[in-house]
């Protein structure tokens, strides 16, 4: 059972790290707002950065805006730097979790998951990178079992959602759930929307090094998953889907990736037949798709040469047509901001044998919440957290690298964040395909 007590060496139960970049200051916010949710209902918790001047200024803002000035003083400020790794010693021996907000993880992750590992703290993190996550399970499992360490990423927006999604959809399902559609559309109100240069960086270095990838995948040397029912047909590169009423295309973040990861582990540890999965993302109408398709082009061009990728990192918002700045959403396009993440799957009926017939049996799922960068990501990181603290119990019985969904599975992380905003919900289920 995983370590959850602070003690006079270690007094807090959550570090944040990276508390003054732009995600983490919403990460310090949420902290804030759920401190009476940690263990005998009190979250010890300091945050952690380069810069003690920017960290100070962020508990203030925090402070005035949750109306808390205690916070300006009662939350102890840590200096720690990637580039200095006595100082990431220092912090992580302070802490029983490590929140890591500082992107792009390709970068500047590896550092702070060795220095959890190497002192003993557990750690998560908001990452949607599949080199970083893949690297990470390649290269530091064995360690962090050794330690007794939890390192458990995805932990935001990319990828809870679509991994506790699938677990959610299928527990509801009556009968072997073997195949999974799922569909993420979002919502952007009267004053527009956008994503943060971080997000945007992450993509290019993503696909300009696709190949190391690749060569990572071979390594590990998985043998195929075994394919219950009929196998699920990949749809194409840009289609019109009826099911959402516009334009879509496969969903390019690392949701796919984590999935398959879970799907893996439950199939190995615990003898769970594995669900297929395909995800997609809706982009809109024609216009949109014209957009898409130009930027797509650019983007596609550019990033496979340094002077483009140069380009690509210093004109975020023109070259994505406005879907990423540097300055990130204002609060007035968060708050008109909402996303839909609808799941569609298939399966047989309790008793059925998958391996004789067509599926009998489908069941449509959905998650609704606010905005999925900035807010969602947030709430999902913090209560992760909060579940970790809570029921060490119900988690993995020894230490290593984990998905949301093996670190989570037997947890009420789904009941948790039900609570905060995100809404899971069986739209349908019916026979006879």
């Amino acid at each position: 059972m995983a370590a959850v007590s602070t003690s006079s060496r270690r007094p807090y139960h959550v570090v944040v790290f990276g508390a003054s970049g732009f995600t983490g200051q919403f990460v310090v916010e949420e902290v804030a707002r759920t401190i009476d949710e940690g263990p005998d209902g009190q979250l010890k918790w300091a945050v952690a950065g380069r810069s003690r001047r920017k960290l100070e200024t962020v508990l203030n803002h925090v402070a005035n805006t949750l109306d808390t000035p205690e916070l300006k003083c009662a939350v102890e400020v840590l200096v720690a730097d990637v580039d200095q790794p006595e100082s990431l010693a220092i912090m992580c021996k302070q802490a029983v979790i490590v929140l890591n907000c500082v992107g792009p993880y390709r970068l500047y992750g590896e550092p702070v998951v060795k220095a959890c590992i190497e002192n003993g703290a557990h750690y998560i993190d908001i990452c949607g990178e599949p080199q970083f996550l893949e690297g990470v399970q390649l290269v530091l499992d064995r360690k962090a079992r050794e330690s007794g360490v939890y390192i458990i990423s995805s932990c935001g927006f990319d990828s809870i959602p679509a991994d506790m999604g699938l677990l959610y959809t299928a527990k509801q399902f009556k009968g072997t759930l073997t195949a999974v559609e799922s569909f993420l559309t979002v919502s952007i109100g009267s004053e527009g929307g956008c994503g943060h240069d971080a997000t945007w960086q992450s993509a290019i270095f993503g696909f300009a090094d696709a190949a190391r990838l690749r060569f990572l995948r071979k390594q590990f040397n998985h043998k195929p998953l075994p394919v219950l029912g009929a196998k699920i047909k990949k749809r194409g590169a840009l289609f019109y889907c009826r099911e959402i009423g516009q334009y879509a295309v496969p969903f390019m973040g690392s949701d796919p990736s984590v999935v398959r990861r879970t799907q893996r582990y439950l199939y190995e540890e615990h003898q769970q037949s594995p669900v297929q999965y395909c995800a997609y993302a809706g982009v809109g109408g024609v216009c949109a798709v014209l957009k898409l398709l130009f930027s797509g082009l650019f983007f596609w061009l550019l990033v496979k040469f340094s002077i483009g990728r140069g380009l690509l990192s210093s004109f975020p918002e023109f070259f994505s047509w406005g879907m990423f700045s540097k300055a990130g959403p204002t609060k007035k396009q968060m708050d008109g901001t909402s996303f839909q993440m609808t799941f569609y799957g298939e399966g047989y009926t309790e008793g059925q044998d998958p391996s004789q017939g067509k599926p009998s049996n489908r069941i449509t799922t959905e998650i609704r919440g606010a905005e999925p960068g900035y807010v969602v990501t947030p709430i999902v990181m913090v209560q992760a957290a909060v579940t970790f603290l809570n029921e060490p119990h119900s988690l993995p019985e020894r230490g290593g690298v984990f998905t949301p969904g093996t670190a989570f599975v037997k947890t009420s992380l789904i009941q948790r964040l039900s609570r905060h905003g995100l809404k899971f919900t069986v739209k349908d289920q019916q026979g006879a395909l």
